[in-house]
């Protein structure tokens, strides 16, 4: 029993593992991140957020002292599954957690 949670993350409900929606890749236990199955990426800003206009100086880049970008990719198929802006030492976030059991209820049709 699969449920759809993003446009690239699906839980299943039976073995109760991740999954990437693309190429079906374990990303780890539903009880925990998401990410620690994926790739990660960090990226400068500025590589990101490229200036505009004539004035090179002048752009819309965070600071890289003070934001760091973390991209998650899948490691089978390599699409991105999320990214996120962060200060730089700080931990990555943990986005998504739910009830497995009220879930697994909710998708049979037996939930209260």
């Amino acid at each position: 029993m699969r449920v759809r949670i993003t446009e690239y993350l699906e839980a299943d409900l039976d073995t109760e593992t991740w999954l990437c929606n693309r190429c079906q890749t374990g990303l780890g236990a539903l009880n925990r991140s998401y990410k620690e199955g994926c790739l990660l990426r960090e990226r400068d800003p500025r590589e990101v957020h490229i200036p505009v206009g004539t004035n090179r100086e002048f752009n819309f880049s965070f600071d890289p002292d003070w934001i760091r970008i973390v991209e998650f990719y899948c490691p089978g198929c390599g699409t991105m599954i999320e990214n996120e802006y962060l200060p730089p030492g700080h931990p990555l976030t943990w986005d998504i957690e739910f009830d497995i059991e009220d879930l697994r209820r909710k998708k049979a049709g037996t939930a209260k």
